[in-house]
């Protein structure tokens, strides 16, 4: 038996899936359970504490993003096109994604198949970062939804208002900005031009 002894990069080592962009991998960072702010370390590819949450901003989906992807120029020209901002560059991540699911997921450093329906377009100190929205693969309820339009408007506010105030502190001015909210097709032209931003930054 051969066994794999070494783990996968979630980055860079995790297939995106044959399917991308109708199905994707996701890898989940953090779920609405924690307490804490979980992130990849980029160089080691472990799972790394990032900072406690100290107000009272819980996730609202499965949280992560989608591998071999990467938020450079290509996005930044497409985020300025779509928004008619002044969009300087990416953010120098991977592709994030909520993944909703009706289940409890207890913990993240994992992987699943997720069906982007649609997406958000936030621009952070002029740097574009979009939130693609899925659906987690075989879901009996959110699995119903085909694109962000079908999903009932109280669930889509709760993520603008989590992205829109995640990383606020009392007393700061606030920076980031939703400047869309879109539906599948436009999902899949991110998802596709990240992994054009990846190839021309990685190989």
């Amino acid at each position: 038996m051969n066994a794999n002894v070494h783990k996968a990069h979630p980055w860079h080592g995790i297939p995106i899936g044959d399917k991308s962009p109708e199905i994707v991998t996701a890898f989940i960072e953090i779920v609405p359970t924690d307490t804490v702010k979980y992130e990849i370390d980029k160089q080691t590819g472990y799972l790394k504490i990032d900072r406690p949450q100290k107000y009272s901003n819980i996730v609202p989906a499965l949280y992560g993003f989608i591998p071999k992807t990467y938020c450079a120029e290509k996005i930044a020209l497409l985020a300025a096109e779509r928004s008619g901002r002044d969009v300087t560059e990416g953010d120098g991540d991977p592709l994030d994604i909520c993944v909703l699911c009706e289940k409890i997921i207890s913990h993240g450093d994992i992987i699943c198949e997720a069906r982007p329906i649609g997406g958000i377009r936030l621009i952070d100190k002029g740097e574009a970062d979009d939130k693609i929205i899925a659906v987690l693969k075989g879901d009996e309820v959110y699995g119903a939804y085909q694109d962000l339009s079908e999903v009932p408007a109280n669930v889509v506010e709760r993520l603008k208002h989590y992205f829109l105030t995640y990383k606020n502190l009392p007393g700061e001015p606030a920076h980031i900005e939703i400047t869309n909210v879109y539906g599948r097709d436009e999902a899949y032209e991110v998802i596709l031009t990240s992994v054009e931003d990846y190839k021309q930054s990685f190989y």
